[in-house]
């Protein structure tokens, strides 16, 4: 899983453009945000099976050329690279990538580390075989901006492959409890990308091909809901954050603690002694690009 502006922030409120100033504000709090907590431990005990999804939906093998978009500590740019792909991991926030470059030498895998905003990619037209992003571009704030980057940087003929969270799973019951304390939401819904019909809105054109497929993953930590929910105030970068604002008020921060562990004792499926067991709906897709 990802949070709320993993690459920028956005909108003062859905559907309002950003002013210049108010953006680089913004996208300047997400990276402070992204630096909170742990992502890479987060990452690796909840989403980490989901990169090889991708890799081998978009068909990735070797000297195929991928760059993988708001790649967070590397899901799929490591999985990419340990196929034999020649691989480019961005991510608009430093620490992400250190902590991946230092997860990738660890395991042997050799890729590059760019610093970059999924709006704004530095990278030459058609520069790559394939584009992926695992629950991350979904989280630009400019929809339509993004996707023309993603288009763009694509070659004619090659892939984009995206996993994005699903409007009607437990994503949207989790943002909506974080949402119910935090400011104002910024930027175009997130969870749209986990609709087939605003992906062929922001691809379809592009694409000779787009083939949805609805998939599940469950995350899961040792014991019970309470381990799960203190999980994520260890190592969730936008909880930490939502949290630090809400410090100076302590019952609006007891108000999200006490909603934060509801979430996770009502979406349990396993057992309440643990190990738990929550399963996450997301939209797999894949673009062939004309």
């Amino acid at each position: 899983m990802a949070g709320p502006g993993e690459d920028g922030a956005g909108a003062a409120a859905y559907g309002r453009p950003m002013r210049t100033e108010e953006l680089t504000e913004a996208k300047a709090a997400a990276r402070a945000m992204w630096a909170l907590g742990d992502y890479h431990r987060f990452a690796t005990q909840l989403v980490w099976e989901v990169g090889p999804v991708v890799v081998e939906a978009a068909g990735i093998g070797p000297g195929t050329r991928v760059l993988d978009v708001a790649a967070g500590t590397g899901n799929v740019a490591v999985r990419a690279a340990e196929a034999g792909a020649e691989v480019v991991a961005s991510d608009l926030t430093p620490e992400n990538l250190a902590a991946g470059r230092a997860a990738a030498a660890a395991r042997g895998i050799e890729l590059e580390w760019v610093e970059a905003d999924a709006e704004a990619l530095p990278f030459a037209d058609g520069a790559f075989d394939v584009v992926t992003s695992a629950f991350g571009v979904m989280f630009a704030p400019d929809h339509r901006a993004a996707a023309r980057e993603l288009l763009r940087v694509c070659r004619p003929g090659g892939t984009i492959a995206l996993a994005s969270f699903a409007p009607d799973g437990l994503a949207g019951d989790f943002f909506a409890t974080l949402g119910r304390h935090a400011p104002p939401p910024q930027g175009e819904p997130p969870l749209l990308w986990g609709t087939e019909e605003h992906l062929r809105e922001l691809l379809g054109g592009a694409s000779a091909a787009l083939r949805c497929e609805h998939r599940c993953y469950v995350e899961s930590v040792p014991g019970g809901p309470a381990d799960y929910a203190a999980f994520f105030t260890e190592t969730f970068g936008p909880l930490i954050g939502l949290r630090a604002i809400l410090a100076g008020d302590p019952d609006r921060l007891a108000a999200l603690d006490r909603d934060l562990l509801a979430f996770a004792r009502r979406a349990n499926t396993g057992p309440p002694q643990g190990p738990v067991a929550y399963p996450y709906d997301y939209l797999l897709a894949v673009a062939r690009l004309g």
